[in-house]
């Protein structure tokens, strides 16, 4: 009984932990990357939590993306909360928390160990790559996917102590969860057979350990191929002709460095990373696939005497596959929430081989080591707190990720928008051309640009900006729909109505008021 009581009160102080390090996110507001099309201009969300509503997100392949209870997440909040930004930021902190918690009750089920279980969650809770997966609302699907991993790996836990039906069960419910919350979650049957090996030590014959786990790898195949489907309808993955494999692989290896280079180092955070493209040197790709083969290699030289070693890195490579880059999903090079799960491998590596070097020191180092953990945790909660405030609105987190990267096409782009909705035009032209610098080609930024520069009044600059951005993609609907106002505003309404009927066939219907506009200076051509 005491035991559990110990468990529990260190479940509770890392979970707090958690909320002091994410705590600024409270005071912060929706930003405009992502969080309108998950939530503020979503109308399923915007409708709370509706039978209409869970029969939307269990078939929807929205943004890209299938994940019904993330949706429906998102509707309870609208449900009590409505467009308060309060209430959805401290969701997010409490989904973590309980995250942080979930996981220490998890490696103490698994590995019988309190206070190394305890470092691991507290580390977890309060790292600042962490920040971005809890400041985020958008982000609710890594928060909602963990919790049903941690809840997976519990059951799991349970199931090799005492086999049932039940108790398989279970296991499944909450990987299919987890899937239903994030795809990312397709390796965590992979993540069970590591655990198989350590702390588990199920040794033996491999192939039934991977037989007895045939639905959750038949889930994950699932999610697999749904995920795909959505992202190639929603144009989220990129084309291999736009990105070819030898830039993909190379990102891949320099980002797993980068990842683990910021598990220890956590600075110049942003929350988009330009990808380099074919950028990267020979050098550099070559030392980042020498250093990971060198970590592998001694992993797996260690496995026997120290299993933990093994175990920690597999998990750390394991589980960013997804989402390491080899098949392009967006348009960054990495980002803070993909590390969400795969820090964990790090921090369980890390904290049981200090644990093991200071049971081989004399008794008295005990309390030093302990001393300087939670130093380690503390600095690690300031850091966080400072990042957290970096999301506070949508403006200082792009001014922030164009202070530590470099040729940031996406935050200039959102600055823009941030300047033009102000009504301060020249500012968003200045950050259009910008973007324009690093992505010469993208349709997108010609269209902002020509927006805020018939906003502004300049309508012949305007309409080459958006032919220039037709010349890039001719069935760009919302070009045509703007290129159309911008030829009626010029005193040019036959040539608007042709870029209307193009708007209509794109599959974008113009502004009903141009329209009326276009009617009452010119009656619509007949086709």
């Amino acid at each position: 009984m005491r035991r559990w009581s110990t468990a529990w009160i260190a479940a509770g102080v890392v979970a707090l932990a958690a909320i002091a390090a994410d705590a600024p996110a409270l005071s912060n507001g929706f930003v405009s990357y992502d969080d309108g099309v998950y939530v503020l201009e979503n109308p399923h969300v915007r409708a709370g939590l509706t039978a209409g509503g869970i029969a939307w997100a269990a078939t929807a392949t929205y943004a890209g993306n299938w994940h019904p209870l993330t949706w429906v997440s998102h509707m309870i909040d609208w449900s009590f909360f409505g467009a308060g930004p309060a209430g959805h930021h401290a969701t997010s902190v409490a989904i973590h928390a309980l995250n942080a918690a979930l996981l220490f009750l998890a490696l103490r089920s698994l590995t019988g160990a309190i206070v190394r279980s305890a470092l691991v969650a507290a580390l977890f809770g309060v790292h600042p790559l962490q920040v971005e997966s809890v400041a985020w609302v958008a982000e609710r699907k890594t928060l909602l996917c963990t919790c049903f991993w941690w809840l997976a790996i519990l059951a799991y836990a349970r199931w090799v102590a005492a086999p049932s039906a039940r108790r398989l069960a279970a296991v499944v419910l909450a990987t299919v969860a987890a899937l239903a919350s994030k795809p990312m979650a397709v390796t965590l049957p992979f993540t069970l057979l590591l655990l198989d090996f350590w702390p588990l030590r199920r040794h033996g014959d491999l192939g039934r350990r991977v037989r007895e786990k045939w639905m959750l790898f038949a889930a994950s195949a699932a999610s697999c191929a749904i995920t795909l489907v959505a992202q190639e309808g929603g144009h989220a993955v990129r084309s291999l002709e736009r990105l070819p494999g030898s830039a993909r692989v190379g990102n891949a290896l320099v980002s797993y460095v980068t990842y683990l280079f910021r598990a220890f180092w956590p600075a110049e955070l942003a929350v988009y990373y330009p990808h380099p493209g074919g950028g990267l040197s020979f050098r550099t790709v070559v030392g980042a696939a020498a250093l990971l083969g060198a970590l592998t290699a001694l992993a797996w030289w260690q496995r026997g005497s120290r299993p933990h070693l093994a175990f920690g890195w597999l998990w750390f490579l394991g589980t960013l596959v997804p989402v390491i880059g080899l098949v392009q999903v967006g348009s960054q090079a990495m980002a803070d929430r993909y590390a969400y799960v795969p820090l964990v491998g790090i921090f369980v590596a890390v904290v049981w081989e200090v644990a093991a070097l200071v049971a081989r020191l004399p008794e008295s180092a005990a309390r030093p080591a302990l001393a300087g953990a939670c130093l380690v945790v503390a600095a690690l909660t300031v850091r966080s707190r400072h990042q957290a405030a970096i999301w506070h609105d949508t403006r200082r987190l792009f001014e922030h990720a164009l202070a530590v990267t470099k040729d940031n096409a996406i935050a200039h782009v959102n600055l823009g928008l941030e300047d033009a909705r102000a009504g301060d035009f020249v500012a968003a032209e200045r950050h259009y051309e910008a973007a324009l610098v690093s992505r010469p080609a993208d349709p997108d930024i010609y269209n902002n640009l020509g927006t805020a520069l018939a906003r502004d009044g300049r309508l012949a600059e305007a309409i080459e900006r958006f032919r220039t951005a037709l010349s890039l993609r001719p069935d760009y609907g919302l070009a045509h729909a703007n290129l159309a106002a911008a030829y009626y505003g010029s005193g040019r309404p036959a040539e608007a109505w042709g870029e209307v009927a193009a708007a209509r066939a794109s599959g974008v219907e113009p502004p009903a008021e141009l329209l009326r506009a276009l009617a009452a200076a010119m009656p619509e051509p007949r086709r």
